[in-house]
């Protein structure tokens, strides 16, 4: 769930650290106060497009972070997330804190745990953590994929989809390898023939991995056998041979400074320097004469390895290919032999797919049948919850399209179709004209499906809209109950709605100089009777209107 939120320099918020808790949480105020900016900094934060003009009049960047609180249901889930994407794991995987800055030149940068991300990877995180539902923001509920996968978790389905998806593949992979076989006709036997005998050229060859640089490198020992002699020849001479060969100038210098090392210390590290040298000196010497007494420069060996050489490099030019790669192309051409020879069988690969397309449809039969009967379930549930939310008439039908071939998620096409009154023809959800009813219905079927979602946090944007009396009454209950299982934030104009939340908070803003600063405040039971007083009865409050508001917060 969502812990806690800080914005800094956002539109008309200086600087704000706002905690929320479980459960239902209501935000009110006046229009104009600000609250559509707490959402609209938790959408930036989410992934969704950033815009220079949401910094504050006079700053140079805007900051918005929300740390989560992740559930233990979604904690594996997201470690391993988090280590896939590269990022480091905070507090043994329980937290996750996403970080938004828009800078003034338009430019914006997303972090996750303190590491930077992509929006995409921002997105993809939070799709996870949030769901707006609102008149105009992004509605998880709207895509078909996750229409499905909502039904499916409904209905307890997800592991049968599963398997129906690995079948697909399955047969997807065995289709393609039947038509690659059927297409070759008369080529792959030519081919087949023309891989026999490059693999067995190859077998005679045997390349062997590392081979051409170890080869490179003794031939180039081998060609230079006489200069190799004759240079160390010269340096043992030149440093132990010669009548003032450097070994006896340098015992002699390390005489003369040992002996004067013990008339001033001074000289004592410059004389352990000098004898330091002088054994490595002598170890270098005994190193040269032990190389030539073993150095074998067999011209034999050149004229084997110069033929060793010309193979490899002649088997390469004509098969294109690098010397060094030569194992590669021994082993892939070993490799797609079989494959070619076992794909030579179209019989067999034609009764595999057809085994395997009635395996995929005895699942997809057995997936679409539950499918079929927990969507008249549903949609009867979101039926009747639509007639207490000023949608009489209205209905919620779960399409299921059947698909020609099927796919990957089953043999039809799942889709929400709403219809907001008697006589009206039921259309997509995403193409339902009215705001308000799209928010009551995603409200509806949000609450029937709490125990399925996979969204910990539900954000309804003015869901009010267009009603009031027992019909916000009943969204209000609708709300906290939906508290109960999910964190549940609700901006609300509706003191019905406001007096069933289990948290309250106000937002305001203030003038501090020519500058309009927004602020939020959570409120106690005295305040929140204000507030909901408020609501009730406008700019003059009464103790009528304290009473009413008094009422509707006890029945609670």
């Amino acid at each position: 769930m969502l812990q806690t939120i800080s914005l800094r320099d956002f539109v008309i918020v200086d600087q704000l650290e706002l905690d929320f808790s479980s459960g239902f949480t209501v935000l009110t105020g006046e229009t104009g106060a600000g609250k559509s900016i707490l959402l609209d900094a938790l959408s930036l934060v989410l992934g969704e497009r950033a815009d220079s003009s949401q910094i504050r009049e006079g700053s140079t960047r805007a900051e918005i972070s929300a740390l989560f609180q992740i559930n233990p249901e979604q904690l594996s889930h997201f470690s391993q997330w988090l280590d896939e994407q590269g990022f480091p794991v905070e507090d043994g995987g329980q937290s996750l804190l996403l970080k938004r800055t828009v800078e003034s030149n338009g430019r914006s940068r997303a972090f996750i745990n303190g590491s930077v991300a992509t929006l995409a990877q921002l997105r993809e995180a939070g799709d996870q953590l949030v769901d707006i539902h609102g008149q105009h923001a992004h509605q998880l509920l709207l895509k078909g994929g996750a229409q499905r996968e909502l039904l499916d978790r409904h209905a307890g389905l997800l592991p049968l989809a599963s398997e129906v998806a690995q079948a697909f593949k399955t047969l997807n992979d065995s289709r393609r390898r039947l038509t690659q076989a059927e297409n070759a006709g008369q080529d792959i036997e030519r081919e087949r023939e023309r891989l026999e005998w490059q693999l067995e050229e190859l077998n005679a060859l045997a390349p062997q991995s590392g081979e051409w640089a170890t080869i490179q490198s003794e031939h180039d020992r081998l060609a230079n056998g006489a200069k190799l002699i004759g240079g160390c020849q010269e340096a043992i001479e030149i440093l132990s041979d010669a009548d003032n060969s450097l070994e006896s100038t340098l015992s002699k210098v390390c005489g003369n400074i040992g002996a004067l090392a013990a008339h001033d210390p001074a000289l004592a590290d410059i004389s352990e320097s000098l004898e330091s040298a002088q054994i490595q000196l002598d170890e270098a010497i005994h190193g040269l004469n032990r190389y030539l007494q073993k150095i074998d420069l067999d011209p034999g060996r050149l004229e084997q390895v110069e033929e060793r050489m010309q193979a490899l490099y002649g088997a390469a030019k004509k098969y294109r290919s690098e010397v060094d790669h030569l194992p590669t192309l021994l082993s892939d051409t070993a490799e797609r032999l079989e494959a070619l020879t076992a794909s030579q069988n179209i019989e067999t690969l034609r009764e595999k797919v057809k085994q395997e397309e009635v395996a995929y449809l005895k699942l997809g039969k057995q997936l679409s049948q539950k499918r079929s009967q927990a969507a008249k379930e549903l949609g009867g549930l979101v039926t009747d919850a639509m007639q207490n939310l000023s949608m009489a008439g209205g209905r919620l039908e779960i399409a299921l399209t059947p698909l020609a071939e099927g796919g990957s998620f089953g043999l039809e096409q799942i889709e929400f179709l709403v219809a907001g009154h008697i006589g009206s023809t039921p259309r997509p959800l995403a193409k339902v004209a009215s705001g308000g009813e799209l928010a009551r219905i995603s409200l509806a079927i949000s609450v029937i499906t709490s125990k399925a979602s996979f969204t910990p946090t539900l954000i309804f944007d003015e869901v009010d809209a267009g009603i009031g009396g027992a019909v916000a009454e009943t969204v209000g209950k609708l709300l906290n109950q939906l508290g109960r299982s999910h964190q549940i934030l609700c901006v609300t104009h509706l003191p019905q709605v406001a007096a069933q939340g289990n948290h309250h908070l106000k937002v305001s803003k203030s003038q501090n100089g020519d500058k309009t600063i927004s602020q939020v405040q959570a409120l106690g039971r005295v305040e929140r009777v204000e507030e909901v007083a408020r609501m009730l009865g406008g700019a003059t409050i009464t103790d009528t209107t304290r009473r009413h508001a008094r009422e509707l917060l006890e029945q609670d």
